[in-house]
Order: structure tokens, then sequence, then C-alpha cells
């Protein structure tokens, strides 16, 4: 199985390196974005499965990027979890209408977000071999075309 990948995109180069420094734990690979447009650069480069996202940064907020990566086929399976100081309701709310798939809240703590990083992890393998498996059902249907009576075969 390959590695995990994590992408971080934060602009405030301490909470990059703290975010750094808890996953480096896990068998993943990380890269990093330091505004909303470098994000959507890299997800298409490094395809990440999963990202950390902040939602205040510049060129494009997390919420607009969350927005555009969950309405694009192509990137609307990858896992985020918005990472932020902004720890209203509105917030939060917010960070779930625009498509984010769950809100961790600065200060950050290891356990805490290790927790949260490993169980985005874990939904978006098992999604993935849901996936795979309906794809595979879907051609095995195709494949025998119309219904035949097998019983008088």
């Amino acid at each position: 199985m390959s590695k995990s990948k994590i992408l971080i995109a934060d602009d405030n180069l301490p909470n990059v390196e703290l975010l750094e420094a808890y996953l480096a734990d896990l068998d993943c690979e990380v890269a990093v974005a330091t505004d909303g447009r470098q994000t959507l650069e890299k997800v298409t480069e490094f395809q990440p499965d999963l990202i950390l996202l902040d939602i205040m940064m510049p060129k494009l907020s997390g919420f607009e990027v969350c927005k555009m990566l969950k309405k694009d086929p192509a990137t609307k399976h990858i896992m985020i979890l918005m990472v932020t100081a902004l720890n209203e309701s509105g917030d939060i709310e917010r960070s779930l209408a625009a498509g984010c798939n769950d809100f961790y809240s600065k200060p950050i703590d290891k356990l805490g977000l290790i927790t949260r990083v490993k169980n985005l992890l874990e939904l978006r393998s098992v999604t993935d071999e849901l996936e795979r498996l309906h794809r595979y059902i879907d051609n095995m249907e195709e494949g025998l075309g119309p219904q035949t009576n097998l019983t008088n075969a």
C-alpha cells in the first residue's frame, strides 16, 4: 500500500512547522502550500489524500479553496480538515457548508490532531475501496448484457 499524502495549507510558518513535526510519526508524505492559489496548484501536482486547511490565508480563503475542491469531480474525494484559530459556531457552520470533512480549532494538541488525521485517512481508504467495488459491480453487470435464463442452459 502506498503512503498517504497530506497537504498542509497554512500561511503561518510556525504553524506549518508544528504540523509537520506532529505528522512526522505517521507513515505519510507531506507537502506545503502557503496561500489559497498555491493550495489548488499543489493539489493538482501532489494529489493529496488529506488537506490540513487553514481558513485565513492570502489570495483565496480556506472556505473558497474547500468549495472549489468539493465542487470538482476530480478532487471532491479529498478529505479536508479545517485547522484554524477561528472557533465561533458560525465559522464551523461555514466550514461544513463549504464541504470540509472535519474542523479542528487551534491551539493544536498532537493527540487530537493525529486522531483526526488517522480517522480521515481511514475514511478515505474505505471510501476509495467502496468506489472501486461499485465500479467492479458496474463492469460485471455491463458484461452480462441482457438477462439470460440460466436454468434452461
